[in-house]
């Protein structure tokens, strides 16, 4: 595998998919005062179920999806701290809406914290337009979505 191509993660990158998930948002811990989602979800199960996409060798970045019947809802995108910068995120991004496309789906829906401010800046610049912000229980959230055309 090339450092550009994206593959289904496998059992056997559970590890490191809970390991670069916990180290692509623990530093969020402190500022939003409490665990992000992401750092708890079943990676196991999510990576069972076909929903883990990584790239790199070693793995540098991942997203998780979900498959919906009017969307694709991109539950996760995450980049190793030292290859933040270098393009991965948005190389994952577009692989997102690509799989999203190649599932006759018209839209990739996401949300992000209100306190990862820095994720507000990023999404808009890939074409996602805020839809809503709500909180839901203890997350004060900002959802966005893309129409894919």
């Amino acid at each position: 595998m090339t450092n550009d191509e994206i593959r289904p993660a496998e059992a056997a990158d559970v590890p490191t998919v809970k390991a670069l998930t916990d180290a692509a948002y623990e530093h969020y811990i402190e500022r939003i005062g409490r665990v992000p989602q992401p750092m708890e979800r079943d990676h196991a199960a999510n990576v069972a179920a076909g929903q883990v996409f990584v790239t790199g060798d070693p793995v540098v970045g991942l997203v998780v999806v979900e498959e919906h019947p009017d969307h694709l809802y991109l539950d996760n995108i995450a980049v190793r701290p030292d290859a933040q910068g270098q393009g991965v995120g948005g190389r994952l991004l577009r692989f997102v809406e690509a799989h999203a496309r190649a599932l006759g789906l018209p839209e990739v829906r996401l949300y992000t914290n209100a306190m990862m401010w820095e994720n507000q800046e990023i999404y808009p610049k890939f074409g996602y337009e805020v839809v809503e912000r709500r909180v839901d229980g203890p997350y004060d959230r900002v959802h966005y979505r893309k129409r894919l055309v």
